[in-house]
């Protein structure tokens, strides 16, 4: 007879196995032979983010329910204090890696929907978001008196609004800490808030062939070069081609750079943008600015839907795999939606892997 697959087991056959057990071996080198496999505690950890599982000792509970599926997932019996041992020892790194794999699957399946931008190169959006931590639990992650956080740093894709650059620090770490990490393929545009402010990375991403937008500090020093005319009725108020004067920018030997002044028609409010593109109309400036805002509600979405909140394990290593295999889960559940072109949002998808996953 033959076997048909649950819905959870479809969904982790988009992993590749292959590279899977080739990335276990790299990272984790010789294990005992009768320790949890990487395999297992990717599936467990899976179970647990579908499965709404709110502990360690829920999601064994949970797999131990479901017996007759430990074949076909290729899985033994997950005791919860060799799952909480894995998540506590092994390297998060693994789980980085498996997410970067996973993004360029979703990338190669060749149903990414495209941003709503003219320009060739892909759009980036970078943001961090601080988690809060209990305290007591995590002394480690003090941000503050009385006050626990981790901070998950993240470059948002705008074709399909995928996550595809991402790391997990201590919550008092800044975006720029992060950021170096990251490699942007050539000709991308990337568009980040204030707390990317050092000049100096301005200029290797102008020097590497990336483009950047985003928003001017209120105190920065400039001197104007040239003033271009603006459209009536855009809501462009001033199109500057400037140079930068502070000490920082003079050291950082930043070249002449663009200043667009723009008031938005809904809020009335005003907004001054940088940026190192000469070619786009102001206009444009500006709406790719406003588009960071989906990074914003990605951070809202995961923080709503995935488990990542509440956490199943007391170190750095144990938070930072249950970050990236939740990322892991978003762009397996985004790889479903684009290889099946499905019109359901992800929510949807998400709520109906939920209920039916260990539905043949």
């Amino acid at each position: 007879m033959a076997f048909n697959h649950t819905v959870l087991g479809q969904l982790l056959k988009s992993v590749p196995r292959l590279e899977f057990e080739q990335l276990a071996q790299k990272i984790d080198n010789r294990r005992r032979s009768n320790a949890l496999s990487r395999w297992s505690q990717f599936v467990s950890l899976v179970f647990g983010q579908l499965g709404r599982r709110h502990s360690l000792r829920d999601i064994e509970t949970g797999l131990a329910t479901q017996p007759s599926h430990h074949y076909h997932l290729n899985i033994g019996n997950v005791s919860r204090s060799a799952l909480a041992r894995a998540n506590e020892k092994l390297d998060p790194e693994f789980y980085c890696q498996l997410f970067y794999r996973l993004y360029r699957r979703c990338q190669n399946s060749g149903a990414m929907p495209s941003k709503p931008f003219r320009f060739n190169g892909k759009l980036f959006s970078l943001d961090g978001s601080l988690i809060d931590l209990s305290m007591k639990v995590f002394p480690w992650a003090d941000i503050a008196p009385k006050k626990a956080a981790f901070k998950l740093h993240l470059g948002l894709d705008h074709d399909g609004l995928i996550p595809a650059f991402a790391t997990v620090t201590e919550g008092l770490a800044s975006e720029m800490e992060a950021v170096d990490s990251f490699q942007f393929p050539p000709g991308s545009v990337l568009v980040f808030d204030r707390g990317y402010d050092r000049y100096l990375w301005h200029k290797q991403l102008s020097d590497k062939g990336l483009f950047w937008v985003t928003r001017a500090k209120r105190n920065m020093r400039y001197e104007v070069i040239k003033d271009d005319s603006v459209k009536e009725n855009s809501g462009v108020v001033s199109d500057q081609l400037i140079r930068l004067t502070g000490p920082k920018a003079v050291k950082a030997d930043l070249k002449a750079i663009r200043r667009v002044e723009y008031i938005d028609a809904e809020t009335q409010k005003r907004y001054v943008f940088i940026t190192n593109q000469m070619r786009w109309s102001a206009r444009t400036v500006a709406d790719i600015y406003k588009s960071r805002w989906e990074v914003e509600l990605f951070f809202k979405w995961i923080k709503q839907n995935l488990k990542i909140k509440s956490v199943l394990g007391h170190t750095h290593y144990a938070v930072a795999t249950q970050v990236y295999v939740a990322l892991c889960v978003y762009l397996l559940i985004a790889y479903l939606k684009y290889v099946s072109r499905s019109s359901f949002g992800n929510q949807a998808i998400l709520r109906l892997l939920q209920i039916n996953l260990f539905v043949r």
